[in-house]
């Protein structure tokens, strides 16, 4: 965490207080639905009504007092059709400020440039969620991404993109609890294969997601994870961390290789691993470290979590690495996405999204 006012470059410092209680309690919701095998709303409710003690809230889940029924009609109900954005159609119900439409981002589909979106959706924070979902969407069918990366998604929101996102096709991480997803503009990108690289000791059902596919005759492999949360897990994040560098060693020189996620790291955890290999470069750092876009997680600014701590980590990464013949895909800019709050008075996740442009050299 840097604090406003900081000098300029200083190292990301951290609160001794810790994780902010929100998200503690979602990661409860997490490990609650893993044992009971139910939705994160489920788990919520549960929780909540027992004090966030999990034992408790298992006890009495297992003799359960409330038709699980009731509650899953419930939330069915607000995945309605009239809170869906058809990504297909030229405009959306919910505005977006002009000042996000610039001509460098506009996705031009001459072949010349590749673009990508990877975000934090926050699917488990189930408050305003269907407009937080659209609004999600609605920065989708302003930029039309050929790839965009997605993590916390959870299965009601991956079965309303996979409804309304015709033009994509999606690829999922997994089907249960939450997870990642790469969805693959059909028009750009021919599909070939697909592979999940899991993590042995995830405590969070957490794994490495691979796609492989060309784009105007390159190759390419993509990569998404959301790496272990919250800073006393760091041990198995670091981990995780180099079974994803491994992964993008391993694959065939012949390909150019993009991994973006929530990477959750602090720097002095990249650090602490080694750096990354020569031939892999933080493509934030190698764009200049441009102020702009560093932060991804910023709760000064982004108000979801209600927390008053003020915490500025740059957790969501994108990292690259070029084929061995070079310079066929240049990354070129980077921006911020989500900075404006929907009707709901929220933005659409509490992480920022990315949008990266890349060169195409034909």
């Amino acid at each position: 965490m840097e604090r406003k006012g900081g000098p300029d470059g200083a190292p990301e410092a951290e609160r001794e207080e810790g994780e902010p209680e929100v998200k503690k309690r979602r990661l409860l919701c997490v490990e609650f639905a893993s044992v009971a095998s139910c939705d994160a709303a489920v788990a919520q409710c549960y929780l909540a009504e027992n004090d966030w003690e999990i034992e408790r809230a298992l006890d009495s889940y297992f003799e359960p007092a409330v038709e699980e029924s009731a509650l899953k009609s419930h939330l069915e109900t607000t995945w309605e059709p009239e809170f869906c954005v058809d990504l297909t159609k030229e405009e959306t119900s919910d505005s977006i400020s002009s000042k996000t439409s610039t001509s460098e981002n506009v996705q031009q589909e001459d072949g010349s440039m590749f673009s990508f979106i990877t975000w934090n959706i926050d699917g488990l924070d189930i408050s305003n969620l269907p407009e937080r979902a659209r609004g999600v969407c609605s920065y989708l069918t302003l930029y039309s991404p050929d790839v965009v990366f997605l993590q916390e998604v959870i299965p009601p929101y991956s079965a309303y993109l996979k409804k309304k996102a015709s033009s994509y096709e999606i690829i999922t991480g997994h089907e249960k609890g939450y997870f990642t997803a790469i969805m693959l503009k059909k028009s750009r990108l021919k599909f070939k294969s697909q592979e999940i690289i899991p993590f042995p000791d995830t405590k969070m059902m957490r794994n490495l997601l691979c796609v492989h596919v060309s784009v105007s005759g390159n190759e390419l492999c993509l990569m998404t994870s959301h790496l272990e949360s919250t800073r006393g897990h760091a041990k198995e994040r670091m981990n995780q961390l180099k079974i994803v560098l491994k992964k993008m060693q391993e694959v065939p020189e012949s390909a150019t290789v993009i991994f973006a996620g929530d990477t959750n790291l602090r720097d002095q955890e990249v650090t602490k691993c080694g750096g990354l290999p020569n031939n892999i470069v933080d493509v934030w750092e190698f764009l200049g470290k441009p102020k702009h876009c560093q932060y991804t997680w910023d709760t000064q600014v982004n108000s979801n979590l209600g927390i008053a701590a003020i915490c500025k980590l740059r957790f969501d990464r994108i990292f690259f690495r070029a084929a061995a013949e070079g310079g066929h895909i240049v990354p070129r800019s980077l921006d911020l996405l989500g900075l404006e709050k929907l009707h709901c008075g929220r933005f659409p996740s509490d992480h920022w999204g990315l949008l990266c442009n890349l060169d195409v050299i034909l």
